[in-house]
């Protein structure tokens, strides 16, 4: 008791020798702007505030030193802020660290500096993690295969990945899209690139690109990736040393009996699946679960699963919301089959109708991913060509805080999780 008694004094102190604080609460009443929460908090980082995450009190909540400049921002961007007195603090702190809730204090430390790997133009898919870091006004710095490979990624703590396709199959578009101007100027300018970096085929460019990635992570980097991304990054991993295009994609036929050669050792998240060989099928492998879905709109959603916050900390940072059942969206890779993911990965989020994991975690080496499936969590099946989102109508958006989430993970003091 007498410890737990000095931790909250520290907190306490840590903050400021002033008698109040400012409470950003995130539950779903008190709240008007949950994703602008998140830019404050980071923005206040930035200004080297002192900062902490009061994980599953009031849908986690954050905590922030009581100063003019602080709510004044509160105020610019329509983020709603409470202002508590030092006692009123310690009555919270004590109530979280208390054995008999589900709730921890994590402190923040720094602003993490975030990338976003991404192709000039983007088409044909707009993006919501850049949708979304924009809205809550979060600075990041566009990268693509040319700074990855020149080992730029050293400069950030966090990196995520645009809805690339890492296996040099252009997408899987072939089937519908080949004819589409943006396709044909597309693979043009990926052939290009691949010639000025050394590589004589796209798949092989984009290969190294992902090994280089994989290296960010293994050497304490955070990695976040939606939609075609995920899966695709695993299956161009594994592949490696096998061509597994056919010659549409890269002029030549593809390796007989490629699926033979996959080493699943090699991937981040997934295991013995199987590869798609039809070009004109919009699909890559097995693990989506896009066409082996059979949900109703009206019941499509997903479950954030509860871990231990004072247990398992980071799992339960990842799932900080204001609801545990999240709207469900589609995307090229809208979710992964359970039964394809390796032992040793966590599963965040789950639509239990189906047995679908739609929000997964996993650390590699030093440092750690997350996996997202589904393009945009307000847009349900968005098109090629559909117009983004526009954030201003979904401010309180739950499945755009997941991804919020995973921003702020590399500012947290972390501590080793116990299950």
């Amino acid at each position: 008791m007498f410890k737990k008694s000095l931790y909250i004094f520290f907190i306490l102190l840590s903050f400021s020798v002033k008698a109040n604080f400012l409470l950003l609460p995130m539950d779903e009443v008190a709240q008007k702007n949950h994703l602008k929460a998140y830019g404050i908090t980071y923005w206040a980082l930035d200004k080297q505030y002192k900062a902490s995450w009061l994980l599953n009190y009031r849908g986690g909540s954050f905590l922030l030193p009581d100063v003019p400049e602080i709510r004044k921002e509160c105020q610019i961007r329509g983020v709603s802020f409470e202002v508590v007195t030092d006692g009123e603090m310690q009555s919270i702190l004590e109530e979280i660290s208390s054995p008999s809730q589900n709730m921890e204090t994590v402190v923040l430390e720094k602003a993490p500096k975030i990338a976003v790997y991404s192709p000039p133009g983007k088409q044909p898919w707009d993006d919501a993690v850049t949708m979304v870091l924009t809205y809550a006004e979060i600075p990041f710095k566009v990268v693509y295969d040319e700074e990855v490979l020149s080992d730029q990624l050293i400069l950030y703590d966090w990196l995520h990945l645009h809805h690339e396709d890492f296996t040099g199959q252009y997408g899987k578009f072939y089937g519908a899209y080949r004819n589409a101007p943006w396709y044909i100027e597309q693979k043009k300018d990926a052939e290009a690139l691949a010639a000025k970096l050394g590589f004589p085929k796209v798949s092989q460019e984009k290969l190294a690109v992902a090994k280089k990635i994989r290296d960010f992570v293994i050497g304490g980097g955070f990695m976040f990736a939606m939609c075609s991304a995920t899966d695709s990054f695993d299956i161009a991993l594994a592949a490696e040393g096998v061509d597994i295009c056919e010659p549409m994609f890269d002029g030549d036929n593809s390796d007989a009996n490629y699926q033979s050669q996959i080493d699943y050792n090699k991937t981040f998240a997934f295991k013995n699946f199987i590869l798609d060989r039809k070009p004109e099928h919009y699909e890559f492998s097995d693990i989506d679960m896009t066409e082996k879905r059979r949900i109703p709109f009206e019941k499509d959603y997903f479950t954030l699963m509860e871990f231990s916050a004072k247990w398992d900390v980071i799992p339960s940072m990842l799932c900080q919301n204001h609801t545990q059942l999240v709207k469900g969206f589609m995307g090229q890779t809208t979710s992964f089959d359970s039964n394809l993911i390796k032992s040793n990965v966590l599963t965040l989020g789950k639509n239990e109708l189906n047995d679908e994991a739609r929000y997964i975690h996993g650390q590699k080496g030093k440092g750690f991913f997350t996996f997202y499936g589904g393009h945009d969590p307000e847009d349900y099946q968005h098109r090629v060509g559909d117009e983004p989102t526009v954030l201003d109508l979904h401010p309180t958006s739950p499945g755009f805080r997941l991804i919020l989430n995973n921003v702020l993970f590399p500012a947290a003091r972390k501590k080793p999780q116990k299950t």
